[in-house]
């Protein structure tokens, strides 16, 4: 049953990470540099990609250099205190999302009777089991994926296509 729910819950978890994929890279290089609402939105969802996946948030270490800055003195188009340090490229941005999509396939993979029901807990006092952590995770990447295609289709007129199920499997079959 345990294993069923994690391949259930990393198929449907890694097809949310591969749609913001999709949107970051179809995003074009005109717009990822003169619109900073699209770098803003894809380096916050990729940054709490990865902080909600930490044990511990106390040891996370981002991917990426940022800053968090008092909320009224926040850039143009900023979506939160977390500021990058600077303006990173998409392929920057696309090679962190890569390798919090690898931590998110071992977070599940890894997870056990025992730390299913764990509490994490943040400096902010907010507080999860890691199961409800990892499905409210999930629906963060997902929402802010469809921001991202929203604004592809305002732009460009395009966006690309919805993503039933991640392509590669939790547990690597032996052939």
């Amino acid at each position: 049953m345990l294993n069923s729910l994690k391949e259930i819950l990393w198929k449907q978890f890694g097809a949310s990470i591969d749609m913001l994929r999709n949107a970051i890279a179809a995003l074009p290089d005109d717009q990822w540099t003169n619109d900073r609402r699209s770098f803003y939105i894809a380096f916050h969802t990729v940054f709490f990609l990865d902080y909600y996946l930490t044990n511990s948030p106390s040891d996370f270490v981002p991917g990426l250099p940022f800053t968090l800055t008092d909320m009224n003195e926040l850039p143009e188009h900023a979506i939160d205190d977390v500021i990058p340090d600077k303006m990173y490229g998409k392929a920057e941005i696309l090679g962190y999302l890569s390798t919090a999509r690898e931590k998110c396939r071992k977070v599940i993979g890894g997870l056990n009777e025992n730390n299913l029901t764990s509490v994490w807990k943040d400096d902010e006092n907010r507080e999860f089991v890691l199961l409800e952590l990892l499905i409210y995770n999930m629906r963060h990447v997902q929402h802010h994926a469809a921001q991202l295609n929203m604004i592809l289709r305002q732009k460009i007129g395009d966006a690309p296509h919805w993503i039933g199920t991640a392509d590669d499997e939790l547990f690597q079959k032996n052939g």
